[in-house]
């Protein structure tokens, strides 16, 4: 199997990337934050829980994300590979899906970040926020909040997967097609 953790600050073009490597590579792309809204649009306990934490621009606990990951895995028994999207994002939930993997006999083959500047980002999520109807994503202090939060508590996994010589960082920057290009590199070498 093709296990990639895709990785990005908000705004950088993982979900894009995502669905168009999963047809590419005929993988699954699981993306906690797609599964989050949907719990927060049925108003589930989960979406709930997640909500209160999403609408501050903090991240949802480890345990309710790692509980529902593992219940997403489960759902793809015979998939060729994954595309993480949103997870993991501390060193923590990183060790849990490594053992998640290794109780399936797996493993993540590659964590690829898409590195894009800051007031880029910002910009891209504004103008997402006028058609996404993501609260997130229409308040620029909130979106300069969910960086911060990215760069403190989540760039820390960049140096967990180069230790183990499975990190790759792409430019994020340029047409779709193009960024597709460069990630493309990666994956066909894993």
């Amino acid at each position: 199997m093709t296990n990639i953790v895709l990785f990005g600050p908000p705004g950088a073009g993982k979900g894009t990337q995502a669905d168009i490597l999963k047809k590419k590579y005929e993988l699954v792309h699981i993306s906690t934050g797609d599964v989050f809204r949907y719990n927060i649009k049925n108003e589930t306990e989960l979406g709930k829980t997640a909500k209160s934490f999403i609408d501050k621009g903090q991240l949802v606990p480890d345990e309710v994300t790692i509980n529902m990951l593992n219940a997403e895995v489960e759902k793809h028994p015979e998939a060729k590979g994954i595309i993480f999207d949103g997870f993991p994002r501390t060193e923590a939930q990183a060790g849990a899906l490594d053992k998640l993997l290794e109780s399936k006999n797996d493993s993540v083959n590659a964590m690829i970040a898409l590195e894009v500047e800051d007031e880029v980002l910002v910009q891209r999520l504004l103008e997402r926020g006028k058609t996404s109807g993501r609260a997130d994503d229409a308040d620029e202090s909130v979106i300069r909040n969910r960086i911060k939060v990215y760069y403190d508590e989540t760039a820390i996994l960049k140096n967990y997967y180069k230790k183990q010589d499975k990190y790759f960082g792409v430019d994020g920057v340029g047409s779709i097609d193009e960024i597709t290009q460069r990630l493309s590199k990666v994956v066909d070498q894993l």
